[in-house]
């Protein structure tokens, strides 16, 4: 993997190579990156692995290459403080409720010793902390140079030492953030580099989707309409107006809210044809209107009134494309939250952005255990529009035959959420965890499938049961290291990212193949989209993100030469569907069978 590297950067070629988990990805890049004397920048999938990569990688090779390169660590504003925020809040200290308050000074005390003013080193302050969204960086809160922190601001000191640097850390969603800001004119956070090494790149067609698409939610006008009050209450009392228009459009948002629950839908096409709806949804826009109509006779006589009023004119500008629904190369989707809804517009096909994006100036390396289908990278390639790239595939140098077994239990019955195959889940869960002595993950495709089996296993397994929701992901990871013993159910972000190596797990049983759903607007955008080029959508689009998905789930259990374990699905279409083959051509060699006795008999094995 270090030659492919290094030939690339040498070339200024593009790369997609997959390479399995375990195997020291991240030295076999920077070591050819770091010697080529290029400027590089690094993004990673998550800030756990920026962290590690910065703190103990890098350290780690430029100590043994003997090499002093400028490195930097490069997180979103949001993850520093703001000494303008903080200094406002403190003003105001008198006002804050008891629990707060002595957040609030905490903060303040760590603030005057911090030399990066990175919250993630904030330890006496809980990360959930309600007074952290307050006192840290945001786009909206910035005043550039007319701050009176402006030399000592932490964010600015970031970024400056990100301009100097020979090599820079990043995560995606920073790096597609600068990238496509930048391209507006409104910011230049990140230098343009020689080389860009994409770390967990399986991530980035969706990251893509994300950041090429557009974002809504009622939550954060909500939040915006009630500054404003607040602005007018606390600076401009000389304006009733203001209030009251403010208190109507409040009014309208909670009225629109309650209309778009009753309606239920998740795509916004459905909404068109309802008259009530739109109606709803128009005077929304056209209230919010007159509110920004009304604050601009005010410009210029507050500083947060007019912060507050171009966001205003922003997000009243992302409903009204919102509403009109015009592009026929997107999907609307509406998400609904415990007491909020969320509009987003996703184009179904970045490719030819994509193709503008990743400038042929530079080398453009995509690198993840979870890259192929079927023994083939194309499907990523053509998603981002890397057609031209070298493509790679190393596969692991693991024993799979010896170390892991695969079991697809005999007589599961069809897959589904009915009260039977529930039960029959369950019964396989029981016999590995006891086989196992704990040490298992159970991952899921629903949460509803998740609570069900979980509330089950409370009364079977005498072993700690760690749910997703009782925790954040990471302390639950954390316990479960700790325990030696613990069985972890999770979904979703519980597939991918999870370093557990040695005895602390042997099992890992995942509940069905991970589809998306056929439901999902997005979807179905892509699937009309493919049907209307002659193709199928489920060979084209489902199947690929599948097998993926699936390749990040088993990709939990073994993760060194060392590690031993038995990976159980409980779907046997994997077995008895013809694109099954697709799935096990795609997963590493392990040894494979049906009998579940003969997969207990493994699990009691390992020590």
């Amino acid at each position: 993997m270090a030659i492919e590297v290094s030939q690339v950067i040498a070339s200024r070629e593009n790369l997609i190579l997959e390479a399995g988990t375990g195997v020291g990805k991240t030295y076999a890049y920077l070591i050819p990156a770091l010697l080529s004397g290029k400027q590089i920048v690094v993004s990673t999938g998550s800030k756990n692995l920026q962290e590690q990569l910065f703190l103990k990688d890098l350290p780690a090779l430029l100590s043994m290459l003997d090499i002093h390169p400028r490195i930097a660590l490069l997180k979103g504003r949001s993850n520093y403080l703001c000494q303008l925020r903080l200094d406002k809040q403190m003003q105001q200290a008198s006002h804050c409720h008891e629990d707060l308050l002595d957040d609030l000074l905490k903060i303040n005390q760590w603030a005057a010793l911090s030399t990066n003013g990175d919250i993630g080193n904030l330890t006496s302050v809980s990360e959930h902390s309600a007074v952290i969204p307050y006192v840290v960086s945001s786009k909206e809160s910035c005043t550039g140079k007319k701050c009176e922190f402006y030399e000592a601001c932490f964010t600015r000191k970031a970024r400056v030492n990100a301009m100097d640097a020979k090599l820079v850390v990043v995560n995606h969603h920073l790096f597609f953030a600068d990238r496509l800001l930048k391209d507006t004119g409104f910011a230049e956070l990140l230098p343009d580099p020689d080389v860009v090494i994409f770390d967990e790149a399986h991530l980035v067609p969706d990251i893509c989707i994300s950041y090429f698409g557009n974002h809504v939610g009622s939550r954060e006008i909500d939040k915006l309409l009630n500054q404003i009050m607040t602005i007018h209450k606390q600076n401009i009392r000389d304006s009733i107006q203001l209030e009251q228009l403010s208190q109507r459009a409040l009014l309208q948002l909670g009225n629109w809210h309650n209309e778009m629950f009753n309606f239920g839908a998740t795509d916004w096409r459905q909404v068109l044809a309802n008259k009530s709806l739109m109606m709803a949804s128009w005077q929304l826009h056209k209230m919010l209107a007159e509110l920004a109509n009304n604050m601009q006779h005010h410009i210029g006589r507050d500083e947060e009134l007019d912060i507050a009023f171009e966001r205003l004119i922003a997000l009243n500008d992302k409903l009204k494309d919102y509403f009109e629904c015009q592009d026929p190369q997107a999907a609307y989707s509406i998400e609904y939250g415990p007491r909020f809804i969320s509009l987003r517009s996703s184009p179904i096909n970045v490719a030819k952005q994509c193709e503008q994006l990743f400038d042929k100036n530079t080398s453009w390396i995509f690198t993840s255990a979870t890259l192929q289908v079927n023994r083939q990278l194309e499907h990523f390639a053509k998603e981002l529009g890397l057609v031209n790239s070298k493509q790679v595939i190393l596969d692991s140098p693991f024993d799979y035959p010896n170390q892991a077994l695969f079991c697809v239990p005999r007589h599961l019955g069809k897959v589904g959420q009915n009260q039977q195959s529930i039960k029959r889940l369950v019964e396989v869960c029981v016999q590995a965890i006891n086989a196992a002595q704990g040490r298992t993950f159970i991952l899921f495709t629903s949460h509803h499938m998740l609570e069900q089996v979980a509330q089950m296993l409370r009364s079977q397994v005498a072993y700690p049961l760690l749910v997703q929701g009782q925790a954040s992901k990471q302390s639950l990871f954390n316990k479960f290291r700790q325990l030696g013993n613990g069985v972890l159910l999770g979904t979703g972000s519980f597939w991918e990212g999870v370093d557990v190596r040695g005895k602390l797990l042997s099992c890992v049983i995942i509940d069905k193949l991970p589809f998306v759903s056929p439901e999902d607007t997005l979807y179905r955008a892509r699937a009309a989209n493919a049907e209307r080029q002659g193709l199928d959508p489920f060979t084209h689009i489902s199947l690929p993100q599948a097998v993926i998905s699936l390749k990040q789930g088993v990709g939990r259990l073994i993760r060194d030469e060392k590690d031993r374990g038995v990976l159980i699905l409980c779907d046997n279409r994997i077995v008895n569907r013809d694109y099954g083959q697709a799935f096990i051509n795609s997963l590493p060699p392990m040894q494979r069978t049906r009998d579940l006795d003969s997969a207990l008999h493994f699990l009691k094995q390992i020590p």
